[in-house]
């Protein structure tokens, strides 16, 4: 299942042809098995996924309409703020923050039931292009073990590229998604200016920051995209579309 592209999911776990339990232990799985070598995450959440995935599958035996994302494992860049869960930036001197908000992107994101696998390694406070600057640990590019994965967003991207998340966000500066996205053959967009809002995302160029989606496919970039999308009133940049 975690070789299947965000829409082709979709549509299984509509026709209940899957459950969202079994996609969710599916992808940890293949993380079990892959991320001792690949090291995409600082922080797992496997507790709470399972629990999310029971809920989306709940509402799907009850015939309620779910969104496009609903019920799909994906991972969050590790400068963008989730309540209760590590965000650390891969700095030490982050490495015990644990925000009490949400990023906006993220509240978006839990009221269409998405699950989060986890947060993934990054350039230490997105600053570099290999993802080597962690405090925490090198991140590699699934492909070839010996290359790295890009960055700053190298962990989002390596672990659609593995297998071990169906879609990512990161966050671009300067091609912090789009270059790690090359190079590990995944689709990453960096939104117009304000299309995202930044609020709950760790600051590095506050001028140029966006958080965006990272995908197997256009399409699933494009759902990704959507959701997280539009204007927001704790981000005076944001704009209404």
């Amino acid at each position: 299942l975690y070789k299947l592209t965000a829409h082709e999911l979709h549509d299984k776990l509509v026709k209940k042809e899957i459950s969202s339990v079994e996609l969710t232990e599916n992808v940890y799985s293949r993380i079990d098995e892959v991320e001792d070598k690949v090291q995409a995450y600082v922080t797992l959440d496997k507790e709470n996924a399972l629990a999310q995935a029971a809920k989306v599958d709940a509402k799907i035996a009850a015939g309620e309409e779910i969104a496009p994302l609903a019920g799909i494992p994906g991972a969050i860049k590790d400068n963008i703020c989730t309540k209760g869960l590590l965000t650390t930036c891969s700095s030490k001197m982050l490495a015990n923050v644990v925000p009490i908000y949400d990023a906006h992107v993220i509240s978006k994101l839990r009221a269409d039931d998405a699950i989060f696998t986890g947060k993934t390694n990054m350039d230490e406070f997105a600053m570099g292009s290999t993802t080597e600057s962690s405090y925490f640990h090198k991140t590699y590019n699934p492909w070839n073990l010996d290359r790295v994965p890009g960055g700053s967003s190298g962990g989002s991207a390596a672990a659609v590229a593995a297998g071990e998340a169906i879609v990512t966000l990161g966050s671009d500066t300067g091609g912090s998604i789009r270059q790690p996205s090359s190079f590990c053959g995944t689709v990453g967009l960096k939104p117009t200016y304000g299309s995202v809002s930044r609020y709950g995302l760790v600051a590095f160029a506050s001028s140029l920051d966006q958080i965006g989606p990272i995908g197997k496919s256009v399409k699933d970039v494009a759902m990704l995209y959507s959701l997280i999308c539009g204007h927001d009133n704790m981000d005076a940049t944001s704009a209404y579309r």
